[in-house]
């Protein structure tokens, strides 16, 4: 099982340059961040761009890999994200993680002067994003013409350092999503929330990992060819309150087929206002208790 981190990015950078080191130094596989505009919980506070902030994480970093949990189609096009991906992984040198989701609703959803899709549309501008997206970084000259997002003569040159591309980490939990899943990801991350709020954390992913064998097993894919994410913060779990709390939380879920779990970098004020010292600790010890 691996252990990544999530860092909001919510300092200037001379602050935040910290924090990624100390992830790599700490030892997580990964160190992801949001790809918002402004965030719901804390949109009054700073709110630093992805495609940036994880640049400069390259540069100060040397070998965690890093990546987007989540971007979406609400503010982006499949284009000139494709070319801020491309320089991403370049830059990085092969250490990149495209996570990627339908996106929610909220400021992000309406920042452009739309109103909000519906949920329909919303999962149709999903799969035409993420065509596009995968032949964008997957070819060098791309002409596409879609519904809602098209290419012509889009070039990504030289390519991406990743072969074919980076890969795709996709969010997702209904039928028609995870489809998407089997199609296109390399690996596909949950926070555990379903559409009963009141069904625990555990059910709802243990349902969602049923689905999603059944999405591979339409397109004759085996379950060990994804790598399964849980994004622990935005449920009602609490496994960072105590080292003996994590352990038990990662026993469980190693134990229904989890194979990365994502925790959030202690942020004061905020869902994620937990002890460093103790994040420290589960960081480099937590694990090695299973």
């Amino acid at each position: 099982m691996r252990l990544s981190t999530v860092i909001l990015p919510l300092e200037r950078w001379p602050q935040s340059q910290e924090k990624w080191r100390c992830a790599e130094e700490l030892g997580f596989f990964a160190a992801y961040t949001y790809d918002h505009l402004s965030w719901g919980r804390l949109q009054d506070r700073p709110w630093f761009g992805a495609v940036p902030t994880l640049t400069a994480a390259a540069l100060a970093t040397s070998t965690i890999h890093l990546g987007t949990l989540v971007t979406t189609p609400n503010f982006r096009h499949p284009v000139p994200l494709a070319k801020d991906l491309l320089s991403l992984d370049d830059i990085s040198d092969g250490r990149l993680i495209i996570g990627i989701g339908s996106g929610g609703l909220g400021n992000d959803a309406t920042v452009l002067g739309m109103e909000e899709w519906s949920a329909r549309e919303r999962m149709d501008r999903f799969v035409n994003f993420i065509e596009l997206l995968d032949e964008l970084l997957s070819q060098p000259l791309t002409t596409k013409t879609c519904p809602f997002y098209s290419a012509v003569d889009a070039r990504t040159l030289p390519g991406t350092v990743q072969k074919p591309r980076p890969p795709f980490c996709v969010a997702a939990a209904g039928t028609r999503g995870l489809g998407i899943v089997a199609r296109y990801g390399q690996g596909w991350v949950s926070t555990g929330l379903s559409a009963n709020r009141d069904q625990p954390c555990f059910d709802a992913i243990s349902a969602q990992l049923a689905r999603l064998q059944m999405a591979l097993d339409e397109v004759s894919r085996p379950l060990e060819s994804i790598e399964r994410v849980l994004l622990d913060g935005l449920n009602n779990e609490r496994p960072l309150v105590s080292v003996d709390a994590f352990v038990d939380w990662a026993g469980r879920y190693a134990a229904l087929g989890i194979t990365e779990l994502v925790i959030h970098w202690p942020e004061p004020d905020s869902l994620f206002d937990f002890d460093m010292t103790t994040f420290e600790t589960i960081a480099t010890e937590g694990l090695a208790q299973l």
